[in-house]
């Protein structure tokens, strides 16, 4: 898979790019200092070679302080403020949302609920006092490892590509 990581030279930038070329995903950093391999030079002023990365890729994993012009295709990660946080959708449907109350909010296979809620840290997600089949809550403890988030984020959107893309 090509991941496509806008600001990807922070701590956690570095940390998700170590973790998904360890994977065995291709991975492309953009930013506005391209200093290594696997960079590419983002320029906010006009489309390059950074807006066919984007184009051309499986995920774009939005780490900038603010959107890449918005070059995000229905087949690539989208990002969209909901349930008071960022959310992460897949072909329209969302995969996992950083939570406004910390933690993570994230879409699973509905028979897999039950057995995903017995593990630390989740718990369901509660939509109008109702607790929703297919949506967890994990607790930021439950995160707090690069290895503890590759596996919920995977989870969400490891489900969300099963989904029929959603039209506009």
């Amino acid at each position: 898979m090509k991941v496509v990581i806008p600001g990807g030279t922070g701590q956690v930038g570095t940390a998700l790019r170590r973790a998904l070329r360890s994977d065995g995903h291709e991975v492309v950093v953009l930013t506005r200092r391209p200093a290594g391999d696997g960079q590419v030079l983002w320029d906010g002023e006009r489309l390059g070679p950074w807006a066919r990365e984007i184009d051309g890729s499986d995920v774009v994993i939005n780490l900038a302080g603010r959107s890449v012009s918005c070059r995000y295709t229905k087949a690539n990660l989208t990002e969209m403020k909901m349930f008071g946080g960022l959310a992460f959708l897949v072909s329209g449907n969302m995969a996992v949302a950083v939570s406004g109350q910390g933690g993570l909010l994230l879409r699973v296979d509905p028979a897999q609920t039950d057995r995903l809620l017995a593990k630390t840290h989740a718990s369901p997600f509660v939509m109008r006092g109702r607790p929703m089949d297919g949506w967890l809550r994990v607790a930021p403890e439950g995160v707090k490892t690069k290895a503890q988030l590759r596996r919920w984020v995977d989870r969400g959107v490891g489900h969300a590509r099963t989904l029929p893309p959603k039209r506009d």
